[in-house]
């Protein structure tokens, strides 16, 4: 991997504003749900932070990116406007899908962000057929589907890399591997030892890198973006990590083995990514003023969004065919 790009400075910098961001709003959607405040089924991204903010550094607002419920990382690390995400959490019309969705169905087109799903690997299939839209409007972009380790041992993850192989599309698939697919095991549901392994039968590369080294993702996901843009056909990327909390809220993870826990929490990337920008010589005062502006854009986004209204009875109505039936 010494021949992967690495991001400058400024980059880093910016992977940690991004990085940073998810971690607080993870800690504030948690607190809200606790409080009582928010009512909704939420899976947190603690600990994955770093893989969409390095992946997000070298997309435009024109790619796309499709991913899974536990996908709101995905969406922050590309811009999803704080206001809209939290409207949408609390169930409000300011949500950008009125309220209607949730965190499993959060969605912004105008940034390339098209699809939230609640089907497990289903964000595989979608974003093959935007890189088949990308590939014939010839105008540059690239697809990525965001998933887990889990989601690869189902049918459309063959399906789309084969047919994204087959094809050549700028497709970037990037298997979030947490090494827990809901309560099972890594090794206890899949045969191979990498997952990386499997690009090969569907003639693209295929990569394994450390998810929680900002340098490693960003050089992997620059070099596929890259090749997607050059029309050199899609890549496999298996990230790994790990998720600091269970499955979905309310999960008490009894079924993760603890001294690991433990370990990957102590390595976590965020704080991690924090004292590497320091060691290079970046200002204290820089760092904070990232955090304190994330906080502020949080606090500013959760009390406009329990100003607003909830969504008429009416729209229960709305949304569901193409043409409204009267």
């Amino acid at each position: 991997m010494s021949n992967y790009p690495k991001p400058d400075r400024a980059a880093l910098v910016e992977i940690y504003r991004r990085a940073d961001l998810i971690k607080q709003n993870d800690e504030k959607v948690i607190r809200e749900i606790k409080a009582g405040r928010l009512v909704t089924p939420y899976y947190s991204p603690r600990g994955q932070e770093i893989i969409p903010s390095a992946l997000s550094a070298s997309l435009t607002d024109e790619d796309y990116i499709c991913t899974i419920y536990r996908g709101t990382h995905d969406m922050l690390a590309k811009g999803f406007p704080l206001p809209e995400l939290w409207g949408e959490l609390a169930g409000r019309v300011t949500g950008s899908c009125k309220g209607k969705g949730g965190t499993m169905h959060l969605t912004y087109p105008a940034k390339g962000m098209m699809v939230t799903t609640g089907i497990v690997g289903s964000s595989l299939p979608i974003a093959t057929g935007l890189a088949w839209a990308a590939q014939l409007e010839g105008k540059g972009r690239v697809s990525v589907a965001y998933f887990g380790d889990g989601a690869a041992n189902i049918g459309a993850f063959h399906e789309s890399l084969n047919m994204a192989g087959l094809w050549k599309l700028p497709a970037i698939f990037v298997c979030q591997n947490n090494l827990y697919s809901e309560h099972t095991t890594f090794a206890d549901s899949t045969a191979v030892e990498r997952l990386s392994q499997r690009a090969a039968g569907y003639g693209m590369p295929g990569v394994t890198v450390d998810g929680n080294d900002p340098e490693a993702m960003f050089g992997a996901a620059k070099m596929a973006i890259e090749r997607a843009r050059a029309g050199e056909g899609p890549t496999l990327i298996e990230a790994l990590t790990y998720r600091f909390n269970g499955h979905v809220m309310g999960d008490a993870d009894r079924y993760m083995d603890k001294a690991e826990k433990a370990e990957a929490i102590a390595a976590d990337p965020v704080p991690r990514l924090r004292q590497r920008l320091l060691d290079a010589g970046v200002a204290e005062d820089e760092i904070a003023g990232i955090e304190r502006a994330n906080a502020e854009a949080i606090a500013a986004a959760v009390e406009a969004a329990y100003a607003a209204d909830l969504p008429d009875v009416a729209e229960l109505k709305r949304d569901v065919f193409a043409h409204e039936i009267a």
